[in-house]
Order: structure tokens, then C-alpha cells, then sequence
């Protein structure tokens, strides 16, 4: 296979930020799949970055599957991943795919600072983004955030009413707290 110029990785580059999946698919058919992970842009985003940000959710079903899963944490020059970005645009179908990604670092993902000490879901916090936020502290390893916190996980002698709403308070690296309140199932 020939190799990609630097102006055919621009051109993918843009392809990606623009969702165009069918220039993708051109590429990946004519180079292979083995530069995708290794594109940057001058500020050291990736092509998952221009992805994410944009809500190009078809596209990143397609690529996953052939980038290195270390390009899912990989921080830009800002030291945001695709996570932080899709957080900060509110893409839900994105931020699902990128923690729930069967190969991929997972939720660990969620713990990932950037330059300005904000995870992504701070940035979904600093957004105004409920949903995302919300689906954030659903998944996350909370046992790893009560640990950091000083605070006890519930033990095996301490019981839960599965109908009791539950309420998570979570502090972020600026001091700000999220409350979010997890509903229990009422079946009446």
C-alpha cells in the first residue's frame, strides 16, 4: 500500500471533522488503517477528537474498531481527550460510545484531566449539560471517588432500599460540586 502524503492525512483530517464517511472509507481503502492513530493537527488533536466534537457518531462506529484504543485517551495540546470534547458539545450517542468502546480504557476515561484540571464531566458540568453529566456519574467508578474522598462504600452488612432515590455528590478539581439525584425504580 502506498503511504498517505501529509496531504491526504489533512484531507482525512478534515473528512473527520466534517463527518464525511465516504472520504474515510476512500483512505482507509487506498493507505490502510495503520495511520489513522498516528494523525495529529498542529494543536495535537486527533482524528477521534474532530469526531467527537462534531457528533459524527456513524463515523466513529466505523473507525473504533480500527484506530490503537490508546487514541481514546489520548490528550491534545490542551491535554483534552475525544471524551472532553464530546462532553463540552454534548454529544450523547459520543460519549456512550467512546466509555463503552469493548476495547477501549472505559470508564476510566471519565477520570482523565485536562490542562485546566476539568475531567469531562466537568466539562459537561461547566456546559449545562444535565444529561451527559448525569450519564457520566452513572457509569463511573464511584468506588475509586469515595476512596479519594474519604468516604465509606456501602458495605455488606449496610442494606439499600432498591425504591430509595439516591443522592451523589460529586467534587470536581475546581472545588465545584455536582448533586445529581439517581432515582430508584417505584414500582407501586
Amino acid at each position: 500500500m502506498p503511504t498517505p502524503s501529509s496531504e491526504d492525512k489533512d484531507e482525512l483530517f478534515l473528512s473527520c471533522r466534517y463527518g464525511d464517511l465516504e472520504d474515510v472509507q476512500e483512505y482507509i481503502q487506498k493507505f490502510g488503517p495503520e495511520s489513522l492513530s498516528e494523525i495529529r493537527d498542529d494543536n495535537g488533536n486527533t482524528i477521534l477528537h474532530m469526531i467527537s466534537g462534531n457528533g459524527h457518531t456513524d463515523l466513529l462506529k466505523h473507525l473504533l474498531p480500527l484506530v490503537s484504543p490508546s487514541l481514546l485517551s489520548t490528550s491534545n495540546n490542551a491535554g483534552s481527550t475525544p471524551l472532553h470534547w464530546a462532553a463540552l458539545n454534548s454529544h450523547l450517542s459520543i460519549i456512550k460510545q467512546l466509555v463503552l468502546f469493548p476495547s477501549g480504557p472505559g470508564v476510566d476515561l471519565i477520570d482523565i484531566k485536562n490542562s485546566a484540571g476539568h475531567s469531562p464531566l466537568a466539562e459537561a458540568e461547566l456546559a449545562g449539560w444535565q444529561e451527559g453529566a448525569k450519564w457520566l456519574v452513572e457509569v463511573m467508578n464511584l468506588e475509586a471517588v469515595t476512596e479519594e474522598n474519604g468516604t465509606e462504600d456501602v458495605g455488606e452488612t449496610d442494606t439499600v432500599d432498591p425504591n430509595q432515590d439516591i443522592q451523589v455528590e460529586i467534587e470536581d478539581a475546581d472545588g465545584q460540586v455536582a448533586k445529581m439525584t439517581i432515582s430508584g425504580s417505584k414500582n407501586e
